[in-house]
């Protein structure tokens, strides 16, 4: 099997970093993110082709900024530094790094000042547009390097080192906000590291096939199994893998969407002839959110409670060793706090809690992937369309859709709720085109008046958002009468509801969802 191409982003914390990994991936390279921390003994084991070093809140002026490993600069290796990446390569070779007198912050204008690698097939009778997000810049730049473009504010705003193929950019290629950022970025994967760009799905789901059973060797295997994509592709990668040795374990909660376990299992079954443990919970799990309306105390309590039925069920089956989960690399990189990469958002279901319980070892066959490529893989096994393409659903389901308290009675009403955005979207054609679409219950009720008397009655908010991969996202700009025809049919078929809002905040500063 050909040596599968690797880039690693370096990260000093920047709020970017996982775009650059995506834009990376895109262009067909694999991609990784590691701490700006990472010894470089640990680094050179990754093999990688060349490096990126991310932006960052920090200056790099301030002593106590994060720094590399002296060593990593000194590999040899094609380094591409963007924003604080490019502030760190200028101080590191001898250059000077001021803080800048007036901060750039968004759209600004980048002549591109001299021919470059990183330049080629891009137009240059003009100024391009460029994202920037900095308060210091580059006033000298280091022996041996050259500026190969500018704005108005900052001289440097590109600098290269055609001979040690070592460049910065102060402005982030990764949004999209930047013209030809994608190309900037392909460029220097293709141009000056001359790398291939051989990585893809099928090439990926090939060598996990090869991989599991080395793995798992003749040990069983246990899988929750949710109802989402990222358990449900893990359940059959690992039954393609190593068939009757995987044991999946369905927990309903009573926090799904409606109809949507019963959908996933029907599939796999039919589909895939799983050993399948179904067990019904929803009782306990409603039990113990009693009273609860703490984000976090309903997520840690849904987990916890989740570790409770699945280890119990897990222990019937003799012989297990292996627990498999639908980890992302979105979980991984907001789960691990560290100097530098972005600090905890908040906690996932798939990090922690049921290896150390159980005593089991970990097969994460997603762990490197974003959820697009998910999806990707997928298609490389056949799915169909209703479970490739169904829109995200969070761990601990409806509950923190439900701001505040859990109880049967506003589950009740938030899933009627949330029926009819699925049932309208997809009438109207606009399922397949966003990202996700849900409705949230709110922890207030508000006036009305309904058949000619004064009502009191709950509010749902619709979040209907754009989105790659979930780590930046823009409200979905539907037709008017498509919003209409959903606040009409909720207010008029669900008991309980009078009002119904739209949100139109963006991640960031929002998320996606509301807990």
């Amino acid at each position: 099997m050909q040596a599968i191409e690797k880039i690693i982003i370096l990260d000093f914390g920047s709020q970017y970093t996982q775009l650059i990994a995506r834009r990376i991936r895109e262009a067909g390279v694999y991609s990784e993110i590691q701490p700006c921390t990472i010894a470089c003994q640990e680094l050179k084991k990754l093999q990688p082709e060349a490096l990126i070093l991310s932006g960052g809140p920090a200056s790099v002026c301030d002593p106590d900024s994060p720094k590399l490993d002296p060593g990593i600069l000194d590999l040899g290796l094609p380094v591409l530094g963007i924003c604080y990446g490019m502030q760190y390569l200028a101080l590191n070779f001898g250059g000077r790094v001021v803080p800048a007198q007036d901060r750039e912050y968004g759209r600004v204008e980048l002549t591109l000042t001299r021919d470059s690698l990183l330049w080629n097939g891009i137009k240059q009778e003009g100024p391009l547009q460029a994202w920037m997000s900095h308060g210091d810049k580059v006033l000298e730049l280091p022996p041996g390097f050259s500026s190969i473009g500018g704005t108005p504010q900052v001289e440097a705003a590109a600098m290269a080192n055609p001979e040690k193929k070592i460049y910065g950019l102060q402005f982030h290629p990764e949004v999209s906000h930047t013209e030809e950022g994608s190309q900037i970025l392909r460029n220097f994967l293709f141009e000056v590291v001359g790398l291939q760009g051989n990585w893809n799905m099928a090439s990926f789901v090939d060598d996990l096939l090869l991989r599991l059973p080395e793995t798992v060797g003749d040990r069983q295997v246990v899988c929750g199994l949710s109802g989402g994509i990222d358990s449900t592709v893990v359940s059959a990668l690992l039954h393609k893998a190593v068939g009757k040795q995987l044991h999946c374990i369905f927990v309903d909660n009573g926090l799904l969407r409606a109809g949507e376990g019963r959908e996933v299992i029907q599939y796999l079954q039919k589909h895939f002839e799983l050993n399948l443990h179904h067990v019904q919970a929803r009782e306990l799990f409603l039990s113990q959110l009693e009273g609860v309306e703490d984000p976090e105390k309903k997520r840690k309590i849904i987990g916890a409670t989740f570790i409770e039925v699945f280890e119990q069920e897990a222990r019937k089956i003799p012989g297990v060793n292996f627990l498999a989960q639908g980890t992302l690399y979105p979980d991984v990189i907001e789960s691990v706090s560290f100097k530098g990469p972005s600090a905890v958002i908040k906690s996932h279901h798939n990090v922690g809690g049921l290896p150390e319980k159980m005593q089991l070892k970990l097969v994460e066959p997603l762990r490197e992937l974003f959820k697009d490529e998910v999806r990707k893989v997928a298609v490389e096994l056949g799915m169909p369309d209703f479970l490739v393409w169904r829109h995200p659903f969070p761990g601990p389901g409806l509950a923190i859709r439900i701001i505040g308290e859990v109880t049967a009675e506003r589950l009740e009403i938030l899933r009627k709720a949330d029926k009819i955005v699925h049932n309208e979207l997809m009438a109207s054609g606009w399922y397949y085109k966003i990202w996700q679409g849900f409705a949230v219950l709110l922890p207030l009720k508000t006036v009305g008046v309904m058949g000619d008397e004064r009502t009191y009655e709950h509010v749902i908010a619709l979040r209907l958002v754009d989105s790659k991969d979930a780590m930046t996202a823009d409200w979905s700009r539907l037709p008017p009468e498509v919003l209409a025809q959903i606040s009409n049919r909720i207010i008029n078929e669900v008991k309980g509801v009078n009002r119904v809002v739209l949100d139109i905040s963006s991640k960031p500063p929002s998320t996606i969802e509301w807990e």
